[in-house]
């Protein structure tokens, strides 16, 4: 049942990732480039603090994303450089296929083959299962808890291990997060 879920959340996001390429350098500066998306079916349409609220229009699809205040990367405990592309947490909201609070991470690299990813939130930890550089929940319900965890805290602390090794741990900011589901949910109704 979760392999099932996680190819069909794989197809999405390979669909939602193809849609968000245009939209992403301006949520990532920010609801001051909202003329960036012009000429993108995508639209950012709010921020709310450390959370950004974007909406595609066809077939209708509301997510929430944010980037991490920190990153480290370490490999045998010590500090190291690693070149990783966009980090970022999502939650989407899909009407169409009934998915309402599906949480995604990307770490920016190839997470190591069948190794798990940690989220802690406020000394409560999840476990989400890869998939290239992708992570969910197992299930609607891990959903459910991870995101009423994140409703309720303050930070989360995204810990994975690359296909070479590193691992990195990435901390996001939570502040914003409930408003910000509340509109993406609210515009995908």
């Amino acid at each position: 049942m979760a392999r099932e879920r996680g190819i069909k959340q794989l197809e999405a996001v390979n669909d939602m990732t193809s849609r968000i390429i245009g939209a992403l350098f301006g949520v990532l500066l920010g609801m001051g480039a909202s003329a960036a998306f012009a000429q993108s079916e995508t639209e950012c349409v709010s921020a709310q603090t450390d959370w950004s609220v974007c909406v595609w229009q066809e077939p209708k699809e509301c997510w929430g994303v944010s980037k991490p205040k920190e990153s480290v990367n370490t490999r045998d405990g010590k500090p190291v450089s690693a070149r990783r592309g966009d980090i970022l947490m999502f939650v989407t909201f899909r009407p169409g296929s009934g998915t309402s609070g599906e949480v995604s991470y990307t770490g920016g690299y190839p997470f190591a083959t069948g190794s798990t990813v940690r989220v802690e939130i406020d000394g409560a930890a999840f476990e989400l299962f890869s998939d290239g550089e992708w992570a969910w929940p197992a299930s609607t319900s891990d959903d459910a808890g991870l995101l009423a965890a994140m409703k309720k805290g303050s930070s989360a602390v995204i810990t994975a291990r690359s296909g070479r090794g590193t691992q990195t741990k990435d901390t996001f900011s939570l502040q914003g997060f409930t408003a910000a589901m509340q509109e993406a949910e609210q515009r995908c109704k």
